[in-house]
């Protein structure tokens, strides 16, 4: 796999394999984000104006598709992450206002390439980047303002858009002193803040197995903030720490199973183990009884070769003895025979 990216609410997973081997410049998919089109441009080895760090650009997608008068404003921020979602850097929130000039925004200066590049320093040579986009304000080639939802309405003293009204006010509803104590009060700034809970919000409901690391941090830095402008959001501070110790019980969990399957598979290894112990213990038992027959096949057929040794060592005896009498008969004979012929001669 070289690249895989995952779009997620407002966010982009921009995930790079190989690493420290890429040399060109490395473009993510085209993505969308808050009704517009947007690309990640990754530099490896930095780029003529920084060649010490990691430079990461926002880009407009398809510009020439847009007009010649079109302009766009958009706050982000990025994340560098290695394989386990563990926070290796993040950026400052960037304003970027993009145009047909200026079709790219972005940081140079993110982390230093000679700390990614050490062997070892990444899981498995993987980096991943991810893109938080807050919000955009959009001007099209007509020169009009252009939004997905351009109705607001106003909730308690915000301007919301009328497509989240609805949540707002039941925010409202659950938690009447929410802004009492909120201290902008320039329209816009509150309109923008709103816009922030809403989204953290909106990020907390999801299922607590879909958070990243990065992603929490995020919700904490940003509800840090919020409390900070006059919000109270104890409650939803609670719901924050609820999230991150699932989410945590969740790693564990997963941890736990892995060592449990690891178990299993040394448990498997130790029985098969056995059984080719046992296994070899059986040949060795069957070759021992084979040899042990056969010593006894031996020793009965050297006891039987040893017994016709004997019968046929007896049987020469008794041959020489009989030859031996056989010849002594003949020579009596031949005395007598030759006596009574020189008996009859003389």
């Amino acid at each position: 796999m070289g690249k895989n990216q995952v779009q997620r609410n407002s966010s982009f997973r921009f995930e790079i394999d190989n690493f420290s081997e890429k040399e060109a410049v490395i473009a993510s998919q085209i993505f969308v984000s808050h009704g517009c089109e947007w690309y990640l441009s990754v530099h490896p080895k930095g780029d003529s104006l920084c060649d010490d760090h990691l430079p990461i650009f926002l880009y407009v997608a398809n510009p020439k598709s847009l007009g010649k008068g079109w302009k766009r404003k958009a706050n982000f921020r990025f994340f560098l992450l290695n394989q386990s979602d563990k926070e290796l850097y993040r950026s400052p929130i960037g304003q970027g206002l993009y145009s047909a000039k200026f079709t790219g925004k972005g940081f140079r200066n993110t982390f230093p390439l000679e700390k990614l590049q050490e062997r070892g320093f990444l899981e498995n040579d993987r980096l991943i980047v991810e893109v938080y986009i807050s919000r955009v304000e959009i001007v099209d080639g007509e020169g009009r303002v252009v939004s997905e939802n351009k109705e607001t309405l106003d909730i308690n003293g915000f301007q919301v858009f009328a497509s989240r009204a609805t949540s707002a006010r039941k925010i409202f509803t659950e938690h009447p002193d929410l802004a009492e104590d909120f201290k902008p009060k320039n329209q816009v700034v509150k309109t923008e803040y709103m816009n922030v809970l809403l989204n953290l919000i909106e990020t907390l409901n999801k299922p607590s197995q879909n958070h990243s690391e990065s992603e929490l941090n995020n919700a904490q830095s940003e509800l840090s903030e919020l409390m900070e402008q006059g919000f109270k959001l104890d409650w939803l501070k609670s719901k924050l720490d609820e999230v991150s110790l699932k989410r945590k019980k969740a790693d564990a969990d997963v941890q736990q199973l892995g060592e449990r399957v690891k178990n299993l598979e040394l448990m498997n290894l130790d029985f098969k183990l056995d059984c080719s112990k046992t296994k070899l213990d059986e040949v060795s038992l069957e070759r021992k009884k084979s040899d042990d027959a056969d010593g006894s096949r031996v020793k009965e057929m050297e006891a039987r070769i040893k017994n016709l040794e004997m019968v046929v060592s007896d049987l020469k005896v008794k041959l020489d003895k009989d030859e031996g009498k056989s010849f002594a008969d003949d020579f009596v004979l031949m005395e007598q025979v030759d006596w009574t012929e020189n008996k009859k001669f003389y």
